[in-house]
C-alpha cells in the first residue's frame, strides 16, 4: 500500500512539474502585459489553493508563528515580482531561454548557503556553479556581445535572484509547511503583483474574450492545481527524487518552447542549456549525498 502512495505521489510530482514547464507555452497565447498575465494567475491560482486548503478542512497556524509567517510574506512577495520579471522576460527573449536562466536561483540559493545556512561550499558545489556559469555564458553570449534585448537578459536573470530570494526566505519559514505554505505564499504574491499593477496601470483590465481559455488554464491548471499535486506529492518522496527529478521542469520548458513555438536554438545553445541543467543537478547531488 505505502509504495502505491509513493507511485501515485511520484507520477502526482511529474505532472505538477510538467504543468508548471508549459507555464511559458500558455502565457504565450495570453495577449496581455507580463503583469497583467500574473496578476490573473496568482489571483486564481491563489483563490483555487485556499478553496482547496478549506475544503480538505485544514486550519492555519500562522496565528502561533509570527517569525515564520514574516517570512513568509518575504517569501511570497518575491515569488510575484520573480514571475513579473520571468513573464516579462518571456515576451522579450522567448520561453526557452527565459526559462534556462530562471532556473539558475537553486544554484545562486547553493552559493550563498554557507553565509545564510552555514553549509559548506564543497568543491563539488563550487564545480556546478562554473557548469552553469559556463552553459549562461553560451546561452546567451550572442545576445549579450551584439546587445539586443538587453533587457530582457535583465528581467530573465532578475527573476533569476529573485526565485532565490524566494527560496531563501521560504527556508528560513520552515514551520509553516504543505498547502498551508503553498496557499499563502500565493495570495501574498498575488497582492504583490496586485498592488504593483494598481499603481502602475490601475485596474481597468480589458481582455480579449479569446484570451479566456488560456487565462482559466493557467491560473486554475498550471497554477492552482499544479501548486496542489506539487505540494501535496513532495512529503511522501525521498529528497533525492524531488531534487533530481525538478529539472524536468525547465527542461520541459525547452522541449516545448522548441517544438510548440518553434523557437530557434543554435548548437551553442543547446549544449549551454545541458550545461545549466547538468550543473543545476549536480549540485542537488551535493545536497543529498
Amino acid at each position: 500500500m505505502q509504495n502505491i502512495l509513493k507511485n501515485r505521489s511520484f507520477i502526482h510530482y511529474l505532472l505538477a512539474l510538467v504543468l508548471f514547464g508549459s507555464n511559458g507555452i500558455v502565457a504565450s497565447r495570453i495577449a496581455l502585459s507580463s503583469y497583467t498575465i500574473v496578476f490573473l494567475r496568482t489571483m486564481l491560482g491563489s483563490a483555487l489553493l485556499l478553496l482547496l486548503f478549506l475544503l480538505t478542512r485544514g486550519r492555519f497556524t500562522i496565528q502561533n508563528k509570527k517569525t515564520d509567517f514574516l517570512f513568509l510574506c518575504a517569501s511570497g512577495i518575491a515569488m510575484g515580482i520573480s514571475w513579473m520579471f520571468l513573464y516579462e522576460a518571456y515576451q522579450q527573449i522567448g520561453v526557452s531561454l527565459s526559462s534556462l536562466l530562471y532556473y539558475c536561483g537553486p544554484v545562486i540559493v547553493m552559493l550563498l548557503s554557507p553565509v545564510l545556512f552555514h553549509e559548506m561550499l564543497t568543491p563539488q558545489k563550487l564545480f556546478s556553479f562554473l557548469l552553469v556559469l559556463a552553459g549562461v555564458i553560451l546561452v546567451n553570449g550572442k545576445l549579450i556581445g551584439a546587445g539586443e534585448n538587453l533587457f530582457g537578459f535583465f528581467c530573465a536573470v532578475m527573476s533569476a535572484f529573485m526565485y532565490a530570494a524566494m527560496v531563501i526566505c521560504n527556508k528560513k519559514a520552515s514551520r509553516i509547511t504543505g498547502m498551508e505554505n503553498a496557499a499563502l505564499q500565493l495570495f501574498i504574491s498575488f497582492l504583490t503583483v496586485a498592488v504593483y499593477l494598481l499603481l502602475k496601470e490601475g485596474f481597468t483590465i480589458r481582455i480579449p474574450f479569446g484570451n479566456w481559455p488560456w487565462i482559466l488554464l493557467l491560473g486554475f491548471v498550471n497554477t492552482g492545481i499544479g501548486c496542489y499535486l506539487y505540494f501535496s506529492s513532495i512529503g511522501t518522496l525521498p529528497v533525492q527524487t524531488v531534487a533530481i527529478c525538478g529539472y524536468l521542469e525547465p527542461l520541459s520548458a525547452v522541449v516545448f518552447s522548441v517544438l510548440l513555438l518553434a523557437e530557434p536554438m543554435t548548437f551553442q545553445q543547446c549544449l549551454g542549456a545541458v550545461l545549466i541543467i547538468g550543473g543545476a543537478v549536480c549540485g542537488s547531488f551535493s545536497k543529498i549525498t
